[in-house]
């Protein structure tokens, strides 16, 4: 009897010992008292993986508190990343790509700390002009709008423009900023074209500007946005990048779940200011559209990275043959997070 007793027991009290621990340490760390990170992004709708894991709590389950910090433009953005004034960048893989080869507008030089480790959309691109325009012939003469010259969408609206019949010289450039300024300058109508991602496209529509087209109904499958970061920093720091590539991806998920849909268009509203209800609701279904929406899994898209490359072969100086998309993207951080994706180069 002593001898049943005395296997018994320990077993029971190591179960019991495990689970009060787990309780204590899961009670016992406030928010406050988690790593913070410090995600800088470009204002829009695009955040909508970050509002929903900040509201619903997916970072915090996975051990880190993200505070967003808002940029107005690239060149700030990936001079702050450079320096390390935060910690995450939400960017368009094109900057990365960019600034490793020594191709930004920023005057930083060549970043090969710089790297991407989780996909997130194809940058929601829509071509927007003034209500005079009613063809692409039309933009002939006139002046569009970019972030930046060398970075960022300006390649895309480069080859749409080229696909359309219009090749540089036959329009001019102007730099505006992010989306939220490139708007701002269209609807004054100080340019008559800019790259405008949701919601600012259907804002631009509800006042008669007209979308032209969508960048990828024109050229295809594109990266757009990624979760990008410092090599060193990144290494220091690998439990910090797993548990955002977590949270962010669970968000991903609840938001393709229909039944949250009501509750993500408040969020929405909540932490967008330019959002109406019916704004909102619309927004719902260009973000979550099955074909051109968030990645799934916050997935890179290969064949979308590889046409960043090509633009970028095509259009940026010092010309450059870009072709090795894993000189830009680490899969391991995702891989430790999510599962294996396994790349085609």
């Amino acid at each position: 009897m002593m001898k049943e007793r005395s296997i018994f027991f320990p077993r029971t009290a190591i179960i019991v010992l495990v689970g009060a621990l787990m309780g204590t340490t899961s009670a016992s760390v406030s928010p406050q008292e988690l790593p913070q990170v410090t995600v800088n992004v470009f204002p829009g709708g695009f955040n909508w993986p970050s509002f929903v894991a900040q509201d619903k709590g997916f970072f915090e389950r996975n051990r880190i508190r993200v505070t967003l910090q808002f940029t107005p433009n690239s060149v700030a953005q990936m001079t702050g990343l450079a320096e390390g004034k935060f910690d995450i960048a939400i960017t368009a893989v094109d900057n990365i790509v960019a600034y490793v080869e020594g191709q930004g507008e920023a005057p930083i030089g060549p970043q090969p700390e710089f790297f991407a480790f989780m996909g997130s959309d194809s940058g929601f691109l829509s071509l927007v002009v003034t209500p005079d325009i009613k063809s692409f012939y039309d933009l002939k003469g006139k002046t569009l709008s970019v972030d930046a010259r060398t970075t960022g969408y300006a390649f895309v609206l480069f080859e749409m423009l080229a696909r359309n019949g219009l090749n540089e010289g036959e329009y001019s450039i102007e730099r505006v900023g992010g989306t939220a300024q490139r708007w701002n300058a269209l609807r004054d109508k100080k340019q008559s074209g800019t790259l405008l991602s949701t919601p600012f496209n259907l804002i631009a529509q509800q006042q008669h500007f007209i979308e032209l087209a969508k960048a990828t109904t024109v050229i295809g499958p594109y990266q757009g946005n990624v979760a990008a970061t410092r090599r060193s920093w990144a290494r220091q720091n690998e439990n910090l990048v797993i548990a955002f590539v977590r949270g962010y991806v669970q968000a991903i998920d609840w938001l393709y779940d229909k039944t949250n849909r009501e509750e993500a268009v408040r969020i929405l509203e909540k932490n967008v200011p330019e959002m109406s209800p019916g704004l909102a609701q619309q927004s719902y279904e260009e973000l979550l559209d099955a074909q051109h929406g968030f990645s799934r899994k916050g997935r890179i898209n290969f064949e979308g990275l590889r046409t960043v490359l090509a633009l970028r072969s095509h259009y940026a100086q010092p010309p450059k043959t870009l072709a090795d998309t894993l000189k830009y993207y680490d899969p391991s951080y995702y891989d430790s997070a999510v599962g294996e994706q396994r790349p085609n180069r």
